[in-house]
């Protein structure tokens, strides 16, 4: 879904007008009429859109493949529109948000992700309310980010993670407050949040076209979860699996593993890692993050093993397929990044955990 950028909000036109889309990366055209929104607070209407996909997917199969879908639809209608609202499954829908965070490249529109807990048909339903909280949010507020909305609250894609099965307020972002929040007459934007456009920055009075980093997959990274009493042997087959570039390692606490610097685990993640495997330390719990300040956590880092600080797996994951999939893309360079932010997705450490006095 989406509204045209400097389109027509008047009440007394009788036909909304039509808008000429393009529905395929064959560059295939449709024309479809444009719907509008109520009278907001603000005094404006939202004029919008409507694109369904031919192929509909349940969210617990979405791929790369569908990533690479929603980003191009997205790009060749970009100059139509002055946003996008995509509506998705709740299963995946963090996962999406976070890897079009990185794919997106140079955006400077709203780009919101939304669904419900509920079918719409259903009488106790979430899905009006997120369906108009996203199109008053892309239509009033020009927020450059790939986001996730949700129960009245406008997230970061790439920070959002889902936390309920059932409830409303299904999705979190426990590591960073919401870039925005809805209420009945008013919405509050946190600028001070809002992704300054650091890579769609004005070059000789024009805006950087958008890009997108089609080559992103998932199929070499995976995500192992540390458990009590995980062996060694379990972890080296899994890191033994054919064409495993990267892993993320959802450890204890802030980041910590079974055994010690000797120990078979810690011996078999740095063998992975000298054999070219990406392996990125993210914690278990909903907030906070991984350090070195636990000694198992010293070890991972002294193996070879990345410190992803405070990213959702969601993000993690993603970000990594992201990076490995850039071309010339080198181990060394792809490691170094993941814990650096580049979409906003983790908060960088520069102050020192403890040290002795």
């Amino acid at each position: 879904m989406a509204w045209p950028a400097g389109s027509s909000n008047n009440v007394s036109d009788p036909v909304p007008p039509s808008t000429t889309i393009i529905t395929s990366p064959q560059g295939h055209r449709k024309a479809v009429q444009s719907l509008r929104t109520p009278l907001s607070s603000y005094g404006r209407r939202v004029r919008y859109c409507v694109l369904e996909f031919d192929d509909l997917l349940d969210s617990s199969s979405v791929d790369a493949r569908s990533w690479d879908q929603i980003a191009r639809i997205i790009q060749q209608n970009y100059a139509l529109f002055a946003g996008f609202v995509v509506l998705h499954g709740t299963d995946s829908l963090a996962y999406t948000s976070s890897a079009l965070s990185f794919m997106l490249q140079n955006l400077a529109k709203p780009v919101i992700l939304t669904g419900a807990q509920a079918p719409m048909m259903m009488l106790q339903s979430d899905a009006h309310d997120n369906l108009l909280g996203s199109l008053v949010i892309a239509g009033h507020f020009a927020i450059p980010e790939v986001c996730l909305y949700f129960n009245f609250k406008l997230l970061r894609g790439n920070r959002a993670t889902k936390v309920a099965t059932d409830d409303f307020d299904g999705f979190a972002s426990p590591n960073m407050l919401p870039l925005a929040t809805v209420g009945s007459s008013r919405t509050h934007v946190r600028w001070n949040l809002v992704l300054r456009r650091k890579t769609a920055e004005l070059r000789n009075g024009e805006e950087e076209k958008l890009e997108v980093q089609s080559e992103l997959d998932t199929a070499p990274v995976a995500c192992l979860r540390v458990f009590p009493g995980m062996t060694a042997q379990m972890v080296d087959l899994f890191l033994h699996t054919e064409g495993l570039r990267g892993l993320i390692l959802e450890t204890f606490g802030s980041g910590n593993t079974p055994g010690g610097p000797d120990s078979p685990f810690t011996r078999v993640l740095a063998d992975a890692v000298s054999r070219g495997i990406v392996i990125v330390n993210v914690s278990q719990c909903l907030s906070g993050s991984v350090s070195s300040i636990y000694a198992p956590a010293m070890t991972l880092q002294r193996a070879g093993v990345t410190f992803g600080q405070d990213m959702t797996t969601e993000a993690a994951l993603t970000k990594l397929a992201y990076l490995l999939a850039q071309p010339g893309a080198e181990v060394e360079g792809v490691a170094e990044k993941m814990s650096v932010d580049i979409k906003g997705e983790l908060t960088e450490r520069t102050g020192t955990f403890f040290e002795h006095p």
